[in-house]
């Protein structure tokens, strides 16, 4: 019987957007903890993504950070450019970045719609889209049998309505079927693009559904498997579906919610 093969992202470069704080951080961490040298990317946060990288290489790994706002073409490119001069390549991308500007139909500004779509979508767009010229454009590797490797960071919020944040909720609903897209067109190439739908993830950007007791017992009536997520639940899923245990899995969305999106509201019949 052959011996189990281990988990390693070794030789492999890895991009990561908004990944100085929260799910992006903790994704970054994971990468560099399985082997692969990573870009840590940030748009404002400078000491805060030179402080992932500084811990990814204190850990014995390989990291630096690089500055880009994903809704401008140029930076992206930039970016891009910047990571392959120092890694010589690129092997994943994790399009992360995103943001909420929340407020009711009526009271959003479309100022605010634009920016979360321009981020949370259009970024991503602006993301991949480089990713594969890359990829079609470099030699192909030797450490993964995939010739790239891309996910995007979704929703819940991409099945679930939410009032109160429907620019949020469509970035999110355009992600769904951006990915689906392009994993179709792309996957004869050997391009693997997939997606994770994070659930209720204790992070900055919604402290204020955790923080107190009362707040969190209000937000565990909504996941079924009795637990707020943490940021660490998303990169191990995030390691998983860029290595080549997931190799035959592309144009999926992996939901890792503790059953949200089980609508626990309909567990007694509704």
């Amino acid at each position: 019987m052959p011996a189990p093969q281990m988990l390693s992202l070794e030789g492999q470069c890895a991009l990561v957007t908004g990944a100085s704080s929260g799910i992006g951080a903790a994704v970054a961490l994971g990468l560099g903890a399985a082997g692969a040298r990573v870009g840590v990317v940030y748009r404002s946060e400078a000491d805060e993504g030179e402080a992932i990288a500084a811990r990814i290489t204190a850990a014995g790994g390989d990291a630096f950070a690089l500055r880009a706002d994903v809704a401008r073409e140029q930076d992206v490119l930039d970016m891009f450019e910047a990571f392959v001069q120092r890694c010589g390549r690129i092997d994943i991308l994790i399009a992360n970045a995103g943001l909420q500007r929340d407020a009711g139909v009526g009271d959003m500004s479309l100022a605010d719609w634009s920016r979360v779509i321009d981020v949370n979508l259009t970024g991503q767009f602006l993301c991949m889209r480089e990713a594969i010229r890359r990829f079609r454009a470099q030699a192909p590797p030797s450490s993964s049998r995939a010739i790239g490797k891309i996910v995007c960071m979704s929703s819940v919020h991409e099945v679930i309505p939410w009032a109160g944040h429907v620019n949020y909720a469509a970035s999110k609903g355009g992600v769904s079927l951006l990915m689906k897209s392009v994993a179709q067109e792309v996957a004869p190439e050997r391009i693997r693009v997939n997606s994770i739908a994070p659930g209720a993830i204790r992070t900055p950007i919604n402290r204020a559904a955790w923080s107190t007791p009362e707040a969190e017992r209000k937000l565990l009536e909504l996941i079924p498997y009795g637990r707020v997520g943490e940021p660490e639940d998303i990169a191990n899923a995030a390691v998983w579906l860029v290595s080549d245990f997931s190799d035959y899995v592309t144009g999926a969305t992996l939901f890792v919610d503790g059953g949200m999106t089980l609508y626990p509201g309909f567990a007694d019949n509704g």
